[in-house]
């Protein structure tokens, strides 16, 4: 690593608290401080009490004060969601135009204010998610990266595709994003869009990037291949692939009885887990693949009690054949996930697209076997039993195939060594290459790194 030159960071994004990049943009952060560097995140929407976490403010005027007021209704009242979403567009006339065409929403002023609403002057801002679910969360137009790239070094940290493309976080397959976008299979993918504008968003990206000069750090080398072929790429100054980092002082070995015990869980069940934000509803995960499986191995496992543990739903249980699925309400405490992980005998985690799932990283830090969809940079991730073995951290199957999950599901659970040998290779990969700590350091490097390329840039531009 080189010599670290104490840094002004300034952090943007949706949120502070909740999903895989609004916690690793605030791990970060924290560890970058405890190191010496001023650090400030400005977010869409500041859900901890971290100090140093500020909300960009709203120039809505009365109606996002009246929107405002409606959120604490969202999911308690029928229909204030979509009030909620209507005040959202009224606040702001032009979004109501470009979202009648389709066109992603970029009307939000106080992006082009970056510099001004920092606590300091950053020697470098770091762009965790720039796009957000709806409503306030909506935080940051892009038109704003042209100049404040010119005025100081933004990196980008990629947590999925959507600055590749014309809309969504990933194209599932869909190879448009390379040369425009339009005629797009399925404007319903998250982000979602009323009508198809995604070649108008696509070429506005297009000519964003082609005017700023960024960094970009991609969490996997699936995700540096993308970038590289995309409209992205006339915009990079340098990347680097950095896998993001698990605490490890939180996400550790423990007692698998005691966490059992602590969350109400059968001590003598098959206990698997899977955790998301949203467990039914989202677009990458998939939900129908793992209640599949479950049912498989329940059957399989005839005499054995299985349940199925799906963290980040708010739903009554369910039975699905012999197994028992329980859904727990979204996590927010770290030490609450990291029970969940070690009352487990496996973790699931069945998906369409993947970028680079923390919770995979969280459950093999505290020991737990994962079986995963080989999609995305998930396999950068697990080293699968089919492949190694003697290394195995768990295993890989094909996207949507409960078959074949169930199978190796049971295959791992009918053999107490052998989920043995995989907890010890889980625990040893996260400490070697995964963890938060060695990780916060390299990404410092990667800072000043940046900070140095931008600095002999400007001065050959003049």
């Amino acid at each position: 690593l080189m010599a670290m030159t104490p840094l002004h960071i300034l952090s943007l994004a949706a949120q502070d608290r909740g999903g895989g990049a609004a916690e690793l943009g605030s791990r970060y952060a924290r560890a970058w401080r405890v190191r010496g560097h001023a650090c400030a995140m400005l977010v869409g929407r500041r859900r901890g009490d971290d100090a140093d976490v500020q909300p960009f403010p709203d120039d809505g005027g009365p109606v996002a004060a009246l929107r405002d007021a409606v959120e604490p209704l969202l999911g308690r009242v029928r229909g204030a969601g979509r009030l909620h979403e209507a005040l959202h567009v009224l606040a702001r006339p032009r979004r109501l135009a470009d979202s009648l065409r389709g066109i992603e929403d970029w009307n939000l002023p106080q992006s082009h204010r970056v510099l001004d609403l920092a606590p300091f002057s950053p020697d470098v801002v770091v762009c965790h998610n720039l796009h957000s679910f709806r409503g306030p969360k909506r935080h940051f137009d892009l038109r704003a990266l042209p100049e404040l790239s010119r005025r100081v070094p933004v990196v980008l940290y990629l947590h999925d595709a959507w600055l590749t493309t014309g809309h969504c976080a990933h194209p599932l397959g869909c190879d448009r994003w390379l040369s425009g976008c339009g005629g797009c299979p399925d404007l319903g993918l998250y982000p979602p869009v009323s009508r198809d504008g995604t070649a108008i968003t696509w070429a506005r990206k297009r000519d964003v990037f082609a005017r700023s000069r960024l960094f970009v750090t991609c969490f996997s080398r699936t995700m540096l291949d993308q970038v590289s072929q995309s409209i992205l790429a006339p915009g990079i100054l340098a990347s680097r692939h950095i896998p993001s980092g698990v605490d490890t002082t939180v996400f550790h070995p423990g007692d698998q009885a005691e966490a059992r015990a602590r969350l109400g869980v059968p001590a003598d069940a098959d206990v698997l887990v899977f955790a998301a934000q949203g467990v039914k509803g989202g677009s990458w995960k998939d939900y129908d693949t793992m209640r599949a499986a479950v049912a498989r191995v329940a059957e399989a496992r005839r005499g054995r009690r299985v349940l199925f543990l799906a963290v980040g739903e708010d739903a009554p249980p369910e039975r699905v054949g012999e197994a028992e699925i329980r859904f727990v309400p979204f996590v927010r405490e770290a030490r609450g996930m990291a029970d969940l992980y070690r009352a487990a005998d496996l973790y699931l985690h069945a998906a369409r697209m993947e970028t680079f799932p923390l919770t995979v990283l969280e459950a093999m830090a505290v020991g737990t076997p994962v079986v995963a969809s080989a999609v995305g940079g998930i396999p950068e991730q697990v080293v699968s039993l089919d492949a190694s073995p003697e290394e195995a951290t768990g295993a890989l199957v094909p996207a949507g195939d409960p078959r074949a999950m169930a199978e190796v599901v049971v295959r791992i659970l009918d053999d107490r060594g052998c989920r043995t040998t995989m907890s010890t290779n889980a625990l040893n990969r996260v400490r070697e290459c995964f963890d938060l700590d060695r990780q916060a350091d390299v990404n410092l490097s990667w800072l000043n790194e940046a900070v140095e390329i931008w600095k002999r840039n400007r001065d050959e531009q003049g």
